[in-house]
């Protein structure tokens, strides 16, 4: 089968440009600077005028709660949620029941990926005080890295012996993905909230951003780079909450350089403290939402390049966990059917061109795990593409999301851009609303 994506601003490489891409099978063989005129040899021709052809975005940070927690969410449902996003491939993180802390476990997942999911996947492997001396065992074409919990976070799977941690950052053959939230200052600032409580076990949710404070954010990530430096190890870190963590990171905006990179995830890229008032526990999440000022400065970052990498940590809950205050409510919010369409929106806002949200969003995961033949429209590539619409001027409402949890707090936001159509591997799988059946992604390889 032949198929011609036709009349497109194609996105891709720091350029923009009105053409066609040729897709035969699950690969691009073509890529025209300028629309064609003969279609008619095309076994299908989708006419893309007025819509912007992006490579497939590439969240490498999500919670699919499979296995064991599919009450809420699980690889099928949610690989069509990413789909609906425009999201071709995602890297699931371990702290699921049971956690995948042994290659058994892992390979598990693997088959759950194959069975289940509508888009690519891939599965990080997680540390614990206990496993260190199976990580240079594992496969690198195979797991794109290592999720260290450097913080206590959903799942509890808290690194907190230093010899261990310096033995990870010794003997991982992969990257290190860290969660950094320093444990001990979280459990100095809820014993103070409990004497200012009397005793309660629980505070009011706007308090969650003083309980998992800047103070406690900065503190691990700068021993997580410390021994980086020292170890010579390859550290991502993950979900950057704070502008006074920004200092840690160089500002150099080719990634292929760094040996230490950063994320940011959605949740903090558009919520603040102020939000708390009308969306309460619904964005609550771990590292917690800071102020409208660190906000800005997470935004700012992303075209200074402190910030490499923008990832959803997708984390479904049911609504009935999410009740509750800063300790009782389950941290965690879905957001990966609104990222792309959210970094389009702060494009339009000024914060950075449209070619910074593709570099952000599919070349620099690509580049930063070195996927193969993924993250650009390349002859020779995966046709992982997405179509979106920039005058679409649509709502979130009830029914237009495809979590199983089943609420977003997007909901009643209202945003310009839309995805129209998401093709992964040569196939569509999600059009206008319609997630299409019977597509499934491929495992990631790493190169």
């Amino acid at each position: 089968m032949l198929n011609l994506i036709n009349n497109a601003t194609i996105v891709n490489e720091g350029r923009q440009f009105v053409g066609a891409v040729v897709v035969e099978g699950e690969y691009i063989i073509d890529v025209l600077e300028q629309p064609l005129t003969d279609v008619e040899r095309f076994d299908n021709v989708v006419d893309a005028k007025g819509l912007y052809l992006l490579p497939g975005i590439i969240d490498d940070h999500v919670h699919f709660r499979d296995p064991g927690l599919t009450h809420k969410a699980d690889i099928a449902t949610e690989s069509r949620t990413a789909a609906a996003g425009g999201v071709t491939s995602f890297m699931d993180m371990p702290n699921t029941v049971p956690q995948t802390t042994t290659p058994d476990l892992l390979e598990e997942k693997f088959r759950l990926g194959a069975e289940k999911s509508r888009v690519n996947y891939s599965f990080f492997f997680g540390a614990t005080n206990e496993n260190a001396y199976l990580l240079p065992s594992l496969d690198v074409h195979h797991v794109p890295g290592i999720k260290l919990f450097m913080g206590s976070s959903t799942g509890n799977m808290l690194v907190d012996d230093d010899a261990v941690l310096r033995q990870i950052f010794l003997a991982s053959p992969v990257l290190i993905m860290a969660h950094c939230e320093d444990q001990r200052i979280i459990e100095l600032n809820i014993a103070d909230f409990k004497r200012k409580y009397k005793g309660q076990n629980d505070f009011p949710v706007r308090y969650h951003s003083r309980i998992r404070s800047v103070e406690a954010c900065y503190e691990c990530s700068s021993k997580a780079v410390q021994l980086a430096r020292e170890t010579n190890a390859r550290l991502h870190v993950a979900h950057v909450s704070s502008a006074k963590e920004l200092e840690l990171f160089s500002d150099s905006l080719d990634i292929t350089q760094k040996q230490i990179t950063a994320e940011a995830v959605i949740a903090h890229l558009m919520f603040s403290t102020e939000d708390y008032d009308h969306l309460g526990a619904r964005i609550k999440c771990n590292p917690a939402v800071k102020t409208p000022e660190d906000r800005e400065a997470l935004r700012e970052a992303l075209a200074m390049g402190q910030i490499d990498v923008v990832a959803t940590d997708h984390a479904p809950h049911l609504l009935r966990e999410k009740e509750g205050g800063a300790l009782k409510a389950a941290s965690g919010m879905p957001m990966i059917q609104f990222s792309l369409v959210s970094m389009l929106e702060l494009s339009d806002q000024g914060y950075f061109p449209v070619e910074r949200v593709v570099e952000l969003m599919a070349h620099n995961p690509a580049r930063l795990y070195h996927i193969d033949r993924r993250g650009f429209i390349r002859k020779g590539y995966y046709a992982d593409l997405v179509l979106v619409d920039p005058t679409a001027n649509w709502q979130v409402l009830s029914g237009r999301y495809y979590t199983k949890c089943g609420w977003t707090p997007m909901d009643e936001r209202t945003f310009k851009w839309r995805v129209r159509r998401t093709i992964v591997n040569g196939k569509t799988a999600y059009a206008d609303g319609i997630v299409v059946d019977g597509i499934r992604g491929q495992a990631l390889q790493f190169n």
